[in-house]
Formats: C-alpha cells, structure tokens, sequence
C-alpha cells in the first residue's frame, strides 16, 4: 500500500518557522517530482511548493514556488529516506491552512491532478 504521511503542523505566532515532513511508504518515489499543496477553509487547494528528481529534467532538484510563498518556505527532499520536507519562516495568518503532499510520476508540476499519491494532510495555523 502506497502512503504518504505528513507531520509537522502546529500553531505558531506570525513571524515564526515550522518544518513539516512527509515521508513515503510502499513504493520508491525516486522518479516522482514531489510538491505540496494547501487548503485554507472555504478556499481551493492551491500549489505552493514543488520539487524534481534528481538527472532527467534538470541538474539536481529543481524547485519552483508560489509567488506568496517565495523566499520564505524551501522545500527539500531526501531520495534514500523517501523523504520531501518544507520549511516554512516568517510564517504570516494567511498560510493557515491544511498542507498536503504529493506525488507525480516523472512530472513536475504546479497542477495537483497531476498528482496521484497524497497525504493526509497536516494542519498549520498562524496566530497574529
């Protein structure tokens, strides 16, 4: 059975950092480009981060985000431990939302329907 499992969410104050992973079970995700998305209430799951694979597409993982979250949140990811990781500073009330990841076989891409495999999903909520 193929998983993704996000952890990391919380409440935090604006200005500060969280580090949300999300680590992978059942298969290699070796050649899956890797993103994350959220969901804020009453609102459509946007794109906010996205990652490559390694030879391919681009030299190294390439990276790509949203413009509302660029040059705050970098996300990362480690083959051997099936791992894809998030690291969120200067957090701000409006990244409150539910963070989710996901994998896209040999894609790498900002459109979650061309994602098959998601988490759970994991909640951030940030205080003013």
């Amino acid at each position: 059975q193929v998983q993704l499992v996000e952890s990391g969410g919380g409440l935090v104050q604006a200005g500060g950092s969280l580090r949300l992973s999300c680590v992978g079970s059942g298969r290699t995700f070796s050649n899956d480009g890797m993103g994350w998305f959220r969901q804020a209430p009453g609102k459509e799951r946007e794109f906010v981060a996205r990652i490559g694979w390694s030879s391919g597409i681009t030299s190294g993982y390439g990276t790509s985000y949203a413009d509302s979250v660029k040059g705050r949140f970098t996300i990362s990811r480690d083959i051997v431990k099936r791992a894809v990781y998030l690291q969120m500073n200067s957090l701000k009330p409006e990244d409150t939302a539910f963070y989710y990841c996901a994998a896209a076989y040999t894609k790498y891409s900002t459109d979650s329907r061309d994602y098959t495999y998601w988490g759970q999903g994991t909640q951030v909520t940030v205080s003013s």
